[in-house]
């Protein structure tokens, strides 16, 4: 069947990289950020055309079947930080690649993705449905949890996006969140170290310990705050580039773009992952197949997810837990990962009548 090719999609991918791709170089003036962060974000978008292309050229069938493959291919990298990974602000999820450092992690999304579509591609048939998703996602879970609670988050709201479009039963999911709302306070949160369970509670009050826990996220509504409706302009931020700002390429991008194109920058960014978003939603829902709308929910949950707690921790809405803003922060493999997972996509989308009469 003859498909035509909707190119608001890509064109709000490319809208969004541009954001990132200011963000970036306004960023790099910051003293706390090494001056050659906007060249590597340049790298990452250019990187990311290899994958892309493979998945373009193999098609939708190929990809499914090479997915216990990559998924077990990504279980091995994601392992092997535990014995040759190097740490990164206290985390030791990262690997050297010559020059370059990527994080196993965001290869073990695009993969978990991919894998949880095919587990559960018949959708609901009672308990053996829930033995095969569990089968899949508790050894990525298992380990990322253990260096990186962010990421783990990733992963389960991802699990719980892609359960529900597999049309799990309302009272099912119902009886799960309420479970995970008693567990998280009760059994996980006093388990965490002081220091993490502060960074998860200083938001309901940062200016308890101002110049400790609190201070990133002050900074961050300062630099928010202080951008007005129209902004102080491009490359015109004094949060930032002045060093007041932590991770102001990172964590806080956001802070970094709204404090420079106030408001009016903010509600634009807003509007376009908002397009993305639906754009996501109507390929799930002109996709026919269930499968193919199990891999939408997955990438949306994912994307979606990081959106929503990236901005609400710089906003202090939300607890800091060090996820990226996808294709706006910097960072070379979650850049590479996003744009590959937004391509699987629209190749997804592309091939979602093949085979059929």
């Amino acid at each position: 069947m003859n498909v035509k090719y909707d190119l608001r999609f890509p064109t709000v991918i490319l809208a969004l990289l541009l954001v990132g791709l200011l963000t970036v170089s306004t960023a790099a003036l910051s003293p706390r950020v090494s001056p050659g962060i906007f060249t590597k974000q340049l790298l990452g978008v250019v990187l990311a055309a290899a994958p892309i292309f493979l998945l373009w050229r193999v098609g939708k069938g190929r990809i499914y079947s090479a997915a216990p493959w990559l998924y077990g291919a990504a279980l091995l990298l994601q392992a092997s930080t535990f014995v040759i990974g190097k740490e990164v602000n206290g985390q030791r999820n990262w690997i050297m690649l010559g020059p370059l450092q990527f994080q196993p992690l965001e290869i073990l999304k695009f993969a978990l993705i991919l894998m949880l579509a095919v587990a559960l591609r018949e959708g609901y048939r009672g308990g053996v449905t829930y033995l095969r998703a569990l089968a899949v996602f508790l050894p990525a879970a298992g380990l990322v949890v253990i260096q990186d609670f962010g990421g783990a988050m990733v992963l389960g709201v991802m699990f719980g996006v892609m359960l529900l479009a597999a049309r799990i039963p309302a009272w099912h999911a119902l009886l799960a969140a309420a479970a995970i709302g008693v567990a998280v306070p009760t059994v996980l949160y006093p388990h965490l170290e002081p220091y993490q369970q502060k960074r998860l509670t200083i938001f309901l009050d940062p200016y308890q310990d101002p110049r400790g826990a609190g201070y990133q996220v002050i900074q961050s509504t300062i630099a928010v705050g202080s951008g007005g409706v129209s902004g102080k302009g491009y490359r015109q931020g004094s949060q930032s580039h002045n060093g007041f700002l932590p991770e102001a390429h990172t964590d806080f991008a956001f802070s970094t773009w709204a404090e420079e194109q106030g408001l009016v920058g903010a509600l634009a960014v807003l509007v376009l992952y908002g397009m993305l978003f639906w754009g996501l939603a109507n390929m799930a829902a002109e996709s026919p197949r269930l499968q193919d709308q199990i891999l939408f929910a997955g990438v949306l949950g994912q994307i979606g997810f990081q959106v929503l707690e990236n901005i609400g921790a710089a906003l202090s809405v939300l607890p800091l837990t060090g996820i990226t803003l996808p294709l706006i922060s910097y960072g070379l493999s979650s850049l590479v990962s996003t744009l590959t997972t937004l391509g699987l996509a629209y190749v997804v989308y592309r091939d979602r009548y093949d085979g059929m009469i």
